[in-house]
């Protein structure tokens, strides 16, 4: 079964001068799922996904990914193995084209990032491949769009196109729906279930029709700590994840357009 884990935590810490925001999580991300992580706020999903990411050191406890002890690694060596931050990418730039932005994303993957200078034709090489990761996205028309030109769900989709660029093994989704109208939610909702095809994603989600949707596994955080994980059916009955999202304002387990 150890095979069948991409990522794995054991007993991770962060601690914030005596206070304990992550608190001896243990997290198991198979190989090829969608595995949610959700909670109400000040659980603690930002501050798990910034010690994946390495943009903070763990306090205590062990990040191992595909095998490897990534704990002490920098978040460059930790996005070459193939762990990407959908943020990490902030680069949608919004004076460019929507093409031009895929492009720039392809070309740090071919470790000819930012090279400015080189002449329009000499990028051209990339067009194809760019167009192809458009299309996946639902974008391939909006190829010639100055990028501050789309629509909030379009941009939250070139956001993931330029992620894809990077060919991850593992996609870490902060947010993915945040800010979004309904129609939007359902968009890119079938997007990322289209797009974790041959790839893990892990997502941190408030929108529990997101979470209900396609998530194949969802751990729940509280105060810190892992109190609950299993299908959503399972999450969503249990007693200490309700009494645990009672009376915060992002709570929808009990909706029944969740169900």
């Amino acid at each position: 079964m150890a095979d069948d884990l991409i990522l794995e935590t054991q007993g991770l810490v962060k601690e914030f001068k005596g206070f304990v925001a992550v608190n001896g999580v243990d997290l198991k991300v198979r190989r090829g799922a969608i595995h949610a992580l959700i909670g109400p706020n000040g659980a603690g999903k930002t501050t798990c996904f910034n010690l994946l990411t390495k943009f903070l050191e763990p306090t205590g406890g062990s990040i191992r990914f595909n095998g490897a002890d990534i704990t002490r690694e920098r978040p460059a060596q930790i996005a070459r193995r193939g762990i990407v931050r959908s943020f990490q990418i902030s680069a949608v730039f919004p004076h460019l084209t929507v093409l031009e932005n895929v492009r720039i994303a392809l070309q740090r993957k071919l470790g000819t990032s930012f090279h400015f200078w080189r002449s329009e034709r000499s990028l051209d090489a990339l067009n194809g491949r760019a167009m192809e990761i458009l299309a996946q996205v639902g974008l391939e028309t909006f190829a010639g769009t100055v990028t501050v030109e789309l629509p909030y769900g379009r941009k939250r989709a070139l956001e993931i196109a330029t992620t894809l660029a990077l060919e991850p093994e593992l996609m870490l989704l902060d947010e993915p729906t945040q800010g979004m109208g309904h129609e939007d939610v359902d968009r890119v909702m079938q997007l990322i279930k289209q797009v974790s095809t041959n790839r893990t994603i892990l997502m941190v989600e408030h929108n529990m029709k997101v979470v209900a949707g396609i998530s194949d596994t969802i751990t729940v955080l509280a105060r810190g700590s892992v109190l609950a994980e299993g299908s959503y059916a399972q999450v969503s009955s249990d007693p200490k994840v309700v009494e645990a999202y009672m009376g915060t304002a992002d709570t929808e387990l009990a909706s029944p357009a969740v169900h």
